[in-house]
């Protein structure tokens, strides 16, 4: 009996549109003889649905009228299944049941560890990082601190909320200026390069910033790399074992590599963006051996100091005259799941999933072994007014 196999995306994100294209990607890819597809879709709204029109991109030029043609669900444990349930009030019907989830999805409220956390609530098998590791992949003051703590060298910056640069304004500036411009202005929580500006003097950091607390209330303030080349390795596996992909060096005609550079393209052709997969971008990166072998060797230690787990993808920035390199972010469910990397080191994109779904009933098995629970239950003594000794 196959697989059945819940493949997870949309969400109430920025980059909701990233993740169904990322999504529909990996689902074209997803090796039929072994698994049957149950496509789960969240909206903007965050009400799930399911249905096999999903599995056609055309229908989401319009997301309302898709919304309609599908079936608004939830999902639950029912005895030892995992099911997708009708949402009525009046009554419950299974509309399906699946095995394992992929979660393919971007941004805050569902890769951020939103997601992950509920999947674990509910006890069923999921191919991503966990809700620590997710967190800490999404925010990325925190794991900045996390890489200092661990000597992983990340670039100079500020950071605040936005509370407080509105209350003390003067003191964050100067802050700012004591890096020297350019800056890099980010929201500390999104990601597909959303809300971020380069900044190369004080007149135009105010304005940045605005865009930036826009988006969130966190904002993260780095130190622009001189000679910039940006070079990204995807990780796989979980902390027993992981292996690292080839480097790709990613080009942009931009300060930063931008939105448009990664999901828009040039915008000389009327097809559809194909996600991170038409970024332009030179695979092997075009930096030495001895580098690529220690920015592989880094890979691993972010990987493991954050106890990331399924496919993931390390962005570097590097000074191309000093050859210093320094983590930009993990990205703990990549655009495209990263398998323009992995085809590029040998291994097929149905390989890849595949290789996810069995990282997720492994780590699965290994935690039904830990202890979770006991089967005593001390408030069978509960007397009012406290335990019976």
């Amino acid at each position: 009996m196959k697989l059945k196999v819940g493949v997870i995306f949309g969400g109430q994100s920025v980059e909701h549109e990233i993740s169904v294209i990322s999504a529909l990607q990996a689902i074209a890819n997803i090796n039929e003889d072994e698994y049957d597809i149950v496509p789960i879709y969240i909206a903007k709204n965050k009400d799930w649905y399911t249905s096999n029109i999903l599995l056609d991109i055309e229908n989401y030029k319009d997301l309302d009228e898709l919304i309609k043609k599908c079936k608004k669900v939830v999902l639950q444990k029912i005895d030892d299944d995992f099911c997708l349930v009708n949402y009525n009030k009046i009554l419950s019907k299974v509309i399906n049941k699946v095995d394992v989830i992929i979660p393919i999805v971007h941004g805050q409220n569902v890769e951020d560890g939103t997601l992950q956390g509920y999947l674990e609530t509910i006890g069923i098998p999921y191919a991503s990082s966990n809700v620590l590791a997710s967190s800490l992949g999404q925010d990325k003051v925190v794991m900045k601190q996390i890489f200092t703590a661990c000597n992983i060298p990340v670039v100079p910056y500020v950071w605040f909320f936005d509370t407080e640069y509105l209350i003390d304004k003067d003191k964050y500036i100067s802050e700012i200026n004591k890096l020297g411009y350019p800056v890099i202005v980010k929201p500390a929580s999104l990601g597909s390069s959303i809300g971020i500006k380069c900044v190369h003097n004080q007149n135009e950091l105010e304005d940045a910033i605005n865009d930036a607390i826009s988006y969130d209330n966190k904002i993260i303030i780095e130190k622009a790399i001189a000679n910039l080349i940006e070079v990204n390795c995807s990780v796989l596996g979980n902390y027993e074992k992981m292996e690292v992909s080839t480097l790709e060096q990613v080009l942009s005609s931009n300060d930063i590599l931008t939105f448009k550079d990664k999901y828009v393209g040039n915008g000389k052709t009327k097809n559809q963006s194909k996600g991170m997969v038409s970024t332009s971008r030179i695979i092997p990166a075009g930096i030495s051996k001895e580098l690529t072998e220690k920015i592989q060797a880094t890979s691993k230690e972010v990987f493991r100091v954050l106890n990331l787990r399924g496919v993931c993808r390390i962005d570097y920035l590097i000074d191309s005259k000093t050859n210093k390199y320094y983590v930009n972010e993990p990205n703990t469910i990549p655009g495209s799941l990263a398998f323009y990397l992995w085809e590029a080191s040998g291994k097929k994109y149905s390989e890849l999933l595949d290789d996810l779904i069995k990282i997720a009933i492994k780590e699965y098995k290994n935690k039904s072994k830990k202890i979770t629970k006991f089967d005593t239950n001390v408030l069978k003594d509960y007397k009012k007014g406290g335990i019976k000794k």
